[in-house]
């Protein structure tokens, strides 16, 4: 999905300069229609100002215009002049989280060994140099680690250990 640069911005800019209905503006920034009704009334609690997108070159004047004449178009971003938004891939492990991360990989690998080390790499945010490791039973601190489940010591979610179980089934 593809959204303006700074869409809040954009929006306050939308509501205060045009005559866009609030599900254009809503539609063209990813936001939600109250959010931009609560722009509009004031009810946002933000000194945020406006972000004019004529002038950052993601919109023009004849766009804007031929939206306000017909309240079922939408507005189009000019190419190249937008947000990506990208799913996230990893996330942070605190400190304190890292040492349970051998456990982990641990579990893993006793309970569905046909995991992948990409797999297991994304899930839990280890390398593959560790995961060997603890399969041939060369890493560090093997004599201390012991199996145990990542979602239990939160290093992911039941959903996304859900999902590469169910990869693996597929497979």
């Amino acid at each position: 999905m593809n959204l303006p640069l700074m869409p809040k911005a954009t929006a306050i800019w939308l509501v205060e300069n045009t005559a866009l209905t609030f599900q254009q503006i809503a539609d063209f920034c990813g936001l939600h229609f109250l959010e931009v009704e609560s722009i509009a009334n004031g009810d946002l609690d933000s000194k945020m100002t406006g972000f004019n997108p004529i002038v950052s070159s993601q919109l023009t004047l004849e766009e804007i215009n031929r939206c306000e004449n017909d309240s079922d178009a939408r507005l189009q971003l000019k190419d190249g002049h937008y947000l990506e938004i990208k799913p996230t891939s990893r996330k942070y492990t605190p400190k304190v989280k890292r040492q349970d991360k051998p456990d982990a990989i641990a579990w893993l690998l006793k309970y569905y060994p046909d995991v992948s080390e990409h797999d297991i790499c994304d899930l839990i945010g280890t390398t593959k140099a560790t995961i060997r490791a603890i399969k041939n039973k060369t890493h560090k601190n093997i004599s201390t680690i012991k199996p145990r489940s990542p979602v239990s010591l939160g290093l992911c979610s039941e959903s996304d250990l859900d999902f590469v179980v169910a990869k693996l089934a597929r497979s």
